[in-house]
């Protein structure tokens, strides 16, 4: 059995009975508690603003804590607070009043709408209707933001000294006419470790093919090779390995209504049983280098 703790109302821990592999799974986008007050300065419907969530993700890979795993949760939605980049990545002309110094308001990602508190959700649809005050944003970022990540470091530190090796596995989705260029191949997984720099590529591999194994289409890297989360915390040198997992939502919900499709189960019970042979193999591999470190 899990135990839920709760850091704080936006994201919660489930937690092992007691934890025994050296794994720490992440769910940042799948959040669906949205704030009244967000949803009345958004100018999108009841429908429209989850258009970026990783939907039902979070349930997905619930099988986390019976495989002796932590697993962090956030509640709040990512169209409202993205901890899948750098704190302050913010854009200026979202907000009344100015932004600290140290924002970065240059990133790609602000460019393209998608900074730490978004401009869009998918499809580039504008989220408010005007501009809001500045600290409002800086407010998400100290008290929900910050505290996140702080959250996930310390499993991942714990799991690090418990086991002096760990794997985080960044959980997501991705909508279903994802096309890898050249190819036109949709994958089902994509497996992201930023291009073998979050990462031991032999862990990579070992994801894919046993995705594979069960009939699944599955690339790496392309498109998506890993954002924030997994670049911070990836130090394959230290014995500390950064995985994301994409999975596609055309398989379990309809992306028009937002509804689990009728397999829904059948597929979280694949993810179930793929993760169960990950997660061996990760404690094989967590004892093979321990032996050659001796």
């Amino acid at each position: 059995m899990a135990e839920a703790l709760s850091e704080n109302s936006h994201f919660e821990v489930l937690e092992p009975v007691s934890q025994s592999v050296p794994l720490v799974f992440n769910s940042p986008h799948s959040g669906r508690r949205y704030p009244q007050g967000f949803l009345e300065q958004s100018r999108l419907d009841a429908l429209g603003i989850r258009r970026s969530e990783d939907h039902y993700v979070d349930e997905l890979f619930s099988v986390a804590p019976a495989l002796g795993a932590p697993m962090l949760i956030a509640h709040f939605p990512r169209a409202w607070l993205d901890v899948n980049r750098e704190p302050y990545e913010l854009d200026p002309r979202m907000f009344d009043g100015p932004l600290p110094s140290y924002a970065n308001i240059n990133s790609i990602r602000v460019a393209g709408g998608l900074g730490t508190v978004p401009r869009v959700v998918a499809e580039n649809m504008e989220i408010y209707r005007h501009r809001f005050p500045v600290e409002e944003a800086l407010d998400r970022v100290e008290n929900v933001y910050k505290p996140y990540h702080a959250c996930l470091r310390r499993l991942v530190v714990r799991t690090h000294v418990a086991f002096g090796f760990a794997v985080l596995l960044d959980c997501h989705s991705m909508p279903g006419n994802i096309r890898v260029a050249g190819s036109g191949m949709r994958p089902d997984f994509i497996i992201g470790d930023r291009y073998g720099t979050s990462a031991s590529g032999e862990l990579s591999r070992v994801a894919m093919r046993l995705l594979e194994d069960m009939g699944f289409s599955v690339v790496r890297n392309k498109p998506y090779a890993g954002g924030f989360i997994t670049e911070h915390y990836g130090r394959p040198a230290k014995g500390l390995h950064a995985l994301q997992i994409e999975v596609n939502r055309g398989l379990y919900v309809d992306e028009t209504t937002l509804a689990k499709r009728p397999d829904f189960a059948v597929l979280q019970t694949a993810i179930s049983a793929f993760l169960q042979d990950f997660s061996d193999h990760v404690e094989e591999y967590a004892a093979d280098r321990a032996l050659a470190a001796e």
